[in-house]
């Protein structure tokens, strides 16, 4: 009895074991794609060289202008040339990407990146040197605009966010470099120090462009070739699962599909752009433009001078500052790289545009309680100060949580396939006018509006950002590219 007992316990024990047995399990989400971070990280890495010699000037003029006798006006057009050099060669960028490839065009990026480092550490006129900075401005008008289109194209979209952000990151990562270069080779000889700055620019492109020729080639691209056999096999190493890679396939075949026999590139875009292209078109010249507009270059390129102006009249507090500066927005780029696919594009734009305009806001009314010559201020100069630095490093905090890495990642997400690598430099075309405007009037409005009322006109704009970004850009986080346009098209 208790022998019976015991096995009818045991089997009613056992009898809700059998069916859960046959119960599906819900398979855990694939692992990221190691192979496309590693190939989206290398183009990516191509920029870094863009933030460099963007700033690297802000410190090596300082030991040119004394070395070669430079002018004020010469040093001055020397610094503000790469923005309006860049015009030409960011126009000729989507040509380049679609007929060389966007491989290709990345390691040509990279040869005129080498050629312009080695030309201007061997510079010896005014003359010599500008020609130096046009080959230079040439190969980073070539990687901002086709680095992140790469990026965008070989990812997976469950990381296309990250991926994308990357580029922003190793631009601002390079601003931080020329900042710590120009403070360690300040003690060198004078015609040494600068010369070495731009130097060592010259072996990191030689290395990249070996990395990048390692790569496979953009699926999209290939696609747009009729190299279905190898698209698909760029797609199997860089999708998370065989099937995302089949269905990558199947969606870019039909974006192609759509796109044969239609008008042309620049007519498409121009001419006769249809309803959804001009939606989209505006969007990306609108969001470049005011991711310039919101006055970050005025503070890459003129923190010592806003400092001065807050009472700071020490160089090495002033420097350590700029470092800081750098180290701040290069750690908050690297945070937004991992939130944007978790949190969405639209929500870190939103509060990215909000937070300049309160932290821009809040320098300004510093500055005005500390505006004084440089050397002494109407209030004690400790409080004056802190109020301005903390202001500055929420700014670009606030700045590169949003708008400085996913400018790019949106525009060349909502791109349409056959338009991309073209709306891209238009869009960065908007994106260098800005930044040339406000580089090289800040000075002068500050004289006519003080400086202080600079950082209210830049909080302002801003404020029309966040309204813009409300109203015309949706969320694309998740979605493939071909199916993006979809959310434009009504």
């Amino acid at each position: 009895m208790g022998t019976t007992e015991h096995h009818a316990a045991a089997d009613a024990i056992a009898e809700p074991l059998l069916p859960s047995s046959t119960v599906e399990v819900e398979p855990a989400p694939p692992r990221r794609n190691m192979f496309a971070f590693v190939c989206a990280t290398l183009a990516s890495m191509t920029t870094i060289l863009m933030g460099y010699n963007l700033a690297l000037m802000s410190g090596a003029e300082l030991f040119m202008r004394d070395d070669l006798g430079l002018t004020d006006e010469q040093v001055e057009v020397l610094s503000g040339s790469m923005n309006m050099f860049m015009l030409a060669s960011i126009l000729a960028a989507g040509w380049a990407a679609d007929a060389l490839g966007r491989r290709g065009t990345v390691v040509l990026a990279n040869a005129f990146l080498m050629a312009g480092a080695l030309a201007m550490s061997l510079g010896g006129s005014f003359a010599s040197l500008m020609a130096a900075r046009f080959v230079t401005s040439v190969g980073v008008g070539f990687a901002v605009v086709v680095a992140p289109v790469y990026a965008a194209e070989i990812a997976p979209a469950s990381s296309r966010g990250l991926l994308s952000s990357l580029v922003d990151f190793f631009i601002t990562a390079g601003i931080l470099l020329s900042y710590v270069s120009n403070y360690a080779l300040a003690g060198l000889p004078l015609g040494l120090g600068w010369r070495v700055m731009f130097a060592l620019g010259v072996p990191p492109p030689l290395l990249l462009a070996a990395g990048v020729l390692a790569m496979p080639e953009s699926p999209r691209w290939l696609a747009m070739r009729g190299r279905d056999d190898e698209a698909r096999a760029v797609l199997e190493r860089t999708s998370d699962a065989p099937a995302e890679a089949l269905d990558r396939l199947d969606e870019i075949r039909r974006a192609v599909a759509a796109q044969v026999g239609g008008a042309g590139v620049w007519s498409e875009l121009f001419v006769r752009p249809s309803p959804m292209v001009r939606r989209i078109i505006t969007n990306v010249l609108v969001l470049y433009s005011f991711q310039q507009a919101s006055g970050i270059d005025a503070i890459v390129l003129y923190t010592p001078l806003v400092l001065k102006k807050a009472g700071i009249s020490s160089t090495s507090t002033v420097l350590a500052a700029t470092v800081a500066v750098g180290l701040v927005k290069t750690l908050s780029i690297f945070v937004a790289t991992f939130l944007s696919d978790r949190l969405g594009r639209r929500p870190l734009l939103l509060a990215s545009a909000a937070g300049i305009a309160v932290t821009l806001t809040s320098l300004g009314i510093a500055l005005c309680f500390g505006a004084g010559d440089g050397e002494t201020t109407t209030t004690p100069t400790p409080a004056v100060a802190a109020a301005c630095v903390a202001s500055v490093l929420a700014f670009v905090t606030a700045f590169s949580i949003g708008l400085g890495p996913l400018a790019p990642t949106y525009s060349a997400e909502i791109l349409p396939l056959q338009l991309r690598a073209q709306g891209m430099s238009l869009g960065i075309a908007a994106n260098r006018v800005t930044c040339s405007v406000i580089s090289m009037t800040f000075i002068s409005l500050g004289n006519t509006i003080t400086m202080a009322g600079c950082f209210f006109l830049y909080a302002s704009t801003a404020v029309a950002a966040a309204v813009f970004i409300y109203v015309r850009l949706p969320e694309t986080k998740g979605r493939s590219l071909e199916d993006i346009g979809v959310l434009f098209a009504k």
